[in-house]
C-alpha cells in the first residue's frame, strides 16, 4: 500500500480535532498568551516501532502552519525509551492545540507496527508471510494498514473491490462453494483472483475443484492444516487463519501454509506509551521563561 497523501490525511485529521475541540480551548485560551514560544519533544516512555510520524507532523501543521516539526528517524525504525520521535517549535498554544490528537494517532499506529513486529519476527527465514485483515477502526484503516506494512506484514485486502474472498456466509448464500465460484468465474475480471473460505478437507477439495486460486483455511487444526497443504500440493496458495496467536505461530507456519492473517495485529495491539514535554519556553523576545 502507498504512503498516504495529504489529501487523505486532511479529512481525517480535521474531524479529530473538531471532536477534541468543540467550541473551545478554555484551558490554553485563558492560561496561554498568543505571545509565547515553546520547543516541545513527544518522547517515549517505552521501546516501540514508529510508524504515523506523518500524520502526527501534519497534525501539527493544520493546527499551525508556522509551526517548524522535525524529526531525525524514520517509520519503521525500532525505538528505544526516551526517544524523541517528533520535536515542535513555535506559539505554545498552537503545540498544545495539537497535542492530544498527535499523541492519540501516533500512540495508536506505533502500538500497531510494534505488535505486527513481535508477529514477523516468528516468521523470520520461513516462507511463510502474515497478512492482516479488514478488522480495523472505521475511518482509519489506511493509517492502521500502513502500520501494519512497516512493522513488517503485507497488506490483505484494502477494501471489497481489492479481491474476492467468499466466506462461509456467501458460500451460504449462494448455494455452495462450486456456485459461489462458477458464477464469478462467469463475470469476475480475469485478472483478479478468488479465494475461498474452507473448513474441513471435503471443502478444500471442492474449492480447488470448482477453480479457486486461494484457499483460506479457517479455524483449522494444525495436523488438518499441514493435510491441507499435502493435498492440495501447490494448486492454490493456502492462507491459515482464526485463533492465530504468538503461541502457535511457528507451529501454523511450519505446515507450509503460504501465508497466516490475524486481525489482531491491529485490533489487539496496545498503545505505545508516548509523552510530549515543554523543554523550553519563551518570550517573543527570544528570552526563555
Amino acid at each position: 500500500m502507498p504512503d498516504m497523501h495529504p489529501l487523505q490525511l486532511g479529512p481525517l485529521i480535521d474531524r479529530a480535532l473538531e471532536e477534541d475541540w468543540g467550541h473551545g480551548d478554555w484551558t490554553t485560551d485563558i492560561a496561554v498568551t498568543t505571545t509565547s514560544l515553546a520547543t516541545a519533544q513527544i518522547i517515549t516512555r517505552k521501546p516501540t516501532v514508529l510508524a504515523g510520524l506523518e500524520i502526527a507532523q501534519a497534525v501539527f501543521l493544520r493546527v499551525d502552519p508556522r509551526l517548524t516539526v522535525t524529526s531525525s528517524i524514520s517509520n519503521g525504525s525500532s525505538v528505544a525509551s526516551d526517544t524523541c520521535l517528533l520535536e515542535i517549535s513555535g506559539k505554545s498554544r498552537s503545540i498544545l492545540k495539537g497535542e492530544r490528537v498527535a499523541l492519540n494517532f501516533l500512540s495508536r499506529l506505533c502500538g500497531i507496527a510494534a505488535k505486527t513486529r513481535d508477529y514477523t519476527r516468528v516468521l523470520e527465514g520461513k516462507k511463510t508471510q502474515l497478512l492482516d485483515t479488514r478488522k480495523t477502526t472505521p475511518g482509519l484503516r489506511l493509517l492502521e494498514k500502513s502500520a501494519t506494512r512497516l512493522g513488517g506484514a503485507r497488506n490483505h485486502r484494502l477494501c471489497l473491490t481489492d479481491g474476492v474472498l467468499i466466506k462461509k456466509n456467501h458460500i451460504r448464500a449462494a448455494g455452495g462453494i462450486s456456485k459461489a465460484v462458477g458464477r464469478l468465474l462467469e463475470s469476475l475480471p480475469p485478472t483478479l483472483k478468488i479465494e475461498v473460505e474452507v473448513t474441513n478437507l471435503d471443502e478444500v477439495h471442492e474449492a480447488i475443484d470448482a477453480g479457486a486460486d486461494l484457499l483460506l483455511l479457517e479455524t483449522m487444526s494444525i495436523p488438518e492444516m499441514a493435510l491441507a497443504v499435502r493435498t492440495v500440493r501447490g494448486r492454490a496458495l493456502l492462507e491459515a487463519a482464526g485463533e492465530i496467536s504468538l503461541e502457535n505461530l511457528e507451529a501454523i507456519a511450519a505446515t507450509g501454509v503460504d501465508f497466516i492473517s490475524t486481525g489482531a495485529i491491529i485490533h489487539g495491539a496496545s498503545w505505545a506509551n508516548l509523552s510530549l514535554f515543554f523543554i523550553e519556553t519563551m518570550d517573543p523576545a527570544g528570552t526563555l521563561l
